[in-house]
């Protein structure tokens, strides 16, 4: 009974910092995980692919020079803005039969800064999160280094949240 009322407490800690909360109340044997790895693998080669995890790609996007990754970037912004108004309009579930929820968001000050810090470290490291493991899985061993920052930034914010303007 405790548990589950701390997995509330958490939960609606939670939906005060995503956009879109939903904790599975179901059991899974560990292999229900592999096709989460399938889709990672098509993910990395579609992004290997589409030359998104290209430096000279990012470079060329940050340098106003190309239109290649502005395109990719906002087909992806079309396709969430509209999967995410079918998902409202047609209370749509998730394939276990659970209802899908995506809690009203409030705009803040200190969305503009952690913009500012991913677009630095992007622009920096040729890198964002998504492609990061294409990345290492194409050869691009000095990325490790991109991730370890990425899981140390990860920490820091989970150690100082409480402490955080949000």
């Amino acid at each position: 009974m405790q548990q589950d009322t701390d997995k509330e407490k958490d939960l609606q800690l939670r939906e005060l910092d995503a956009m879109c909360v939903n904790e599975s109340r179901l059991e899974h044997k560990w292999y229900h995980n592999i096709k989460y790895l399938i889709v990672g693998i098509l993910f990395g080669i579609v992004f290997v692919k589409a030359e998104v995890i290209s430096w000279f790609r990012i470079q060329e996007m940050f340098r106003l020079q190309s239109f290649h990754m502005y395109g990719i970037l906002g087909s992806a912004v079309v396709v969430g803005i509209v999967s995410v108004w079918l998902i409202k309009r047609y209370s749509v579930k998730t394939i276990y039969g659970e209802t899908i929820t995506i809690a009203h968001k409030t705009f803040n000050k200190g969305q503009i800064y952690g913009g500012l810090i991913f677009v630095f470290g992007w622009a920096i490291t040729g890198a964002c999160p998504g492609p990061l493991f294409a990345q290492i899985g194409s050869g691009v061993s000095v990325i490790v280094i991109t991730i370890l920052s990425a899981v140390a930034g990860t920490w820091v914010y989970g150690y100082f949240r409480e402490k955080l303007p949000h």
